[in-house]
């Protein structure tokens, strides 16, 4: 047979394999980097037989994404090895590739120590060492149902049940077997660079009701060099984490007595808020929004007419007053369709661009909860744009160029994906046509790169995600856009159009930093705490060396605060290297030292968070400093900036 090889011709022998066809076309060097094979839409093992309906085949190399995952798969099934070797009375159950790495879940008798991952880690480089061959072998339910119960493995059962089907596929490296749908790279020697990292609790099935097993995380990558980058990127996120910073700097906190994902707001971290929400008003109020508030609870009626209630329903808490029913709202929509109702709107009112900072409550599971990032409670920054159908792609293009300057402002890049119709979901096909039609021809006019997502838009709608880059190269899905035909129709929005006749209008769900709660959190990790002089809540820190610099310490104190600076004063009986050195731990941006000789000028000595020390200035030229420190960002931007506390 003639089959394509990486853009040429070759001739194979009938049942020759897909590494046979592939060492054909591709030279040593570039073999030796290949772990499976691409034959149109299907991924195959090097070791199956090329299909003989396959006109062409493709490398899949160990350093591009779907490579790196099925090194992933394959090390959590060398892990999983490892461990019944270790432990043959755990139970494996599932075992996936995840982003950057791989777990797998186990049923053990007791919890596992990082003694027991040192031992499992051994174990498995000896298997690396010994090259064991993965091999795939099919088996009808039957056979594959008593070989897993004879071995005592009771999950793989229960595991085929849910996928269903006659025939499944095993893979077996050594004495070890695993039911798994491969591919795998063909042999464990091609599993280079490692490292198992923790373990975790997690229920089978993800389902609280169920008996928790152990999961055991790893990292696996294409060469040793990538995995020690990766393993400095998890230091510094160590050292950046949000949680610890939050109490270092003494912003929020967490308490069992309140309950879990509930935050709460020490008065430094309020004022950090208050200044990042202060600044929100005042940008949407330039753009023409209107601020708005709607109650925490609604009737159940209403939520079960916007469909949340049939959708969203698992997330959502319900109540009872006076023998009516009431849904804490996990969103902000309902209120604002309600709020434009209360009068028959025009055409010329429209768009009504209406923004509220409203708290909202959403049940996760404890087992998803995690600092800010995830948590039960929090203030979104939700706005609705209810507008005609032809004012749709300019109101995107306005949203898209407030983002941009928004995430510049906070020294963000970002990436954009487009969401469509997910299975579960309300509307006719039509109207989401319109709305998919309508974000994609607004990206692609606003010159944007961005990816598709097939089937992971809203229940009501499509959307577009803004995916943040952090500066140590994470991402987190923060800002969102969402067309919505459907609500409108449900809730019989209209205006009066031209012709004097009722129309259905379009309502934009959008939210720019999304949870004000997440957004602190990923942002205290993507500045380590340092954040920008405009929204530190302390800008500036007084130093006096001794008690004869308090009077003019309290004078300068009063004059900073007039200009609009936010500063407190260190005059605590203690070395003066020993209040720098805490004032450098907070985060302060300035410390400003007050000694004999700057009494006598009436001056301070500034020095800056970030090494630029100015030394001996005026008090005017100190403030006249911090303010520019302040307002560069907006300036860069095109913005202005008038914030205090």
């Amino acid at each position: 047979m003639q089959i394509e090889v990486a853009g040429k011709q070759v001739d194979l022998a009938d049942g020759a394999s897909c590494a046979d066809a592939l060492a054909e076309g591709l030279s040593k060097k570039q073999f030796k980097k290949v772990v499976a094979a691409q034959c149109g839409d299907t991924t195959l093992d090097l070791s199956a037989t090329v299909p003989a309906d396959c006109t062409a085949i493709a490398p899949v190399l160990e350093d591009s994404e779907e490579g790196l995952d099925i090194i992933r798969h394959s090390a959590a099934h060398l892990m999983a090895e490892a461990v019944k070797k270790l432990f043959p009375a755990a139970k494996v159950t599932i075992g996936p590739a995840i982003k950057d790495g791989f777990y797998y879940d186990f049923d053990f008798e007791r919890p596992f120590t990082p003694e027991d991952l040192e031992a499992i880690e051994k174990e498995m480089l000896s298997s690396v060492g010994a090259n064991k061959e993965f091999a795939r072998s099919v088996l009808c339910k039957a056979d594959a149902v008593k070989l897993f119960k004879d071995m005592g493995e009771d999950y793989k059962p229960e595991i085929m049940d849910d996928l269903g089907g006659d025939e499944f596929s095993v893979y077996t490296q050594g004495d070890f077997v695993d039911l798994c749908r491969g591919p795998h790279v063909a042999r464990t020697g091609q599993i280079k660079a490692f490292k198992l990292l923790s373990v975790a609790g997690a229920y089978w099935r993800g389902d609280e009701k169920n008996k928790q097993l152990q999961r055991i995380y790893g990292t696996a990558w294409n060469d040793p060099k990538a995995l020690k980058k990766h393993l400095n990127r998890l230091e510094e996120a160590k050292k950046r984490d949000h949680r610890k910073l939050g109490k270092q700097l003494d912003l929020f906190s967490f308490s069992e007595e309140i309950g879990p994902g509930m935050s709460l707001w020490h008065p430094r971290g309020m004022l950090l808020r208050a200044i990042l929400e202060d600044f929100e008003r005042k940008e949407h109020l330039k753009r023409g929004y209107e601020l708005v508030q709607g109650p925490i609870i609604l009737k159940r009626e209403l939520w079960e007419k916007s469909g949340h209630y049939d959708n969203y329903r698992e997330n959502m808490y319900f109540t009872e007053i006076d023998d009516q029913a009431y849904g804490i709202k996990p969103m902000n929509c309902l209120a604002h369709m309600i709020i434009y109702k209360r009068k028959i709107m025009s055409y010329r009112d429209l768009p009504q661009r209406y923004f509220e900072l409203g708290v909202v409550h959403r049940h996760e599971k404890s087992g998803v909860l995690h600092g800010l990032m995830r948590v039960r409670t929090f203030t979104q920054d939700d706005a609705h744009i209810i507008c005609r159908p032809d004012q749709v792609e300019e109101e995107i293009l306005d949203l898209i160029k407030f983002y941009q300057d928004i995430y510049a402002l906070f020294d963000y890049e970002f990436d954009v994906e487009l969401s469509t119709r997910p299975e579960k979901s309300i509307g006719t096909d039509e109207d989401w046509e319109l709305a998919t039609e309508g974000l994609r021809h607004a990206l692609d006019k606003s010159g944007m790169q961005y990816q598709v997502n097939e089937g992971d838009g809203a229940f009501y709608g499509p959307k577009i995600d803004f995916h943040l880059r952090d500066s140590i190269g994470r991402s987190w899905q923060c800002g969102t856009i969402q067309v919505d035909f459907t609500l409108p129709e449900r809730f019989d929005i209209v205006y009066v159009g031209e012709d004097g006749e009722r129309h259905r209008p379009v309502m934009i769900h959008r939210a720019m930093l999304g949870s004000i709660e997440r957004f602190i959190g990923v942002l205290t990790e993507h500045c380590a705490g340092a954040y920008p002089v405009w929204l530190a809540p302390v800008q500036a820190r007084l130093l006096n060396v001794t008690d004869a610099q308090l009077d003019f310490m309290k004078k300068a104190e009063k004059f900073f605060a007039a200009k609009g600076i936010r500063i407190d004063a260190d005059s605590r009986n203690e070395k003066l290297g020993y209040k720098i050195r805490e004032a450098q731990v907070e985060k302060i941006p300035f410390m400003l030292v007050i000694g004999d000789k700057e009494v006598e000028a009436g001056s301070v000595n500034v020095r800056s968070r970030d090494g630029e020390d100015p030394g001996m200035v005026t008090l005017e030229e100190a403030a006249r400093l911090m303010l520019d420190a302040a307002r560069a960002p907006f300036e860069a931007g095109g913005m202005s900036y008038s914030f205090s506390g």
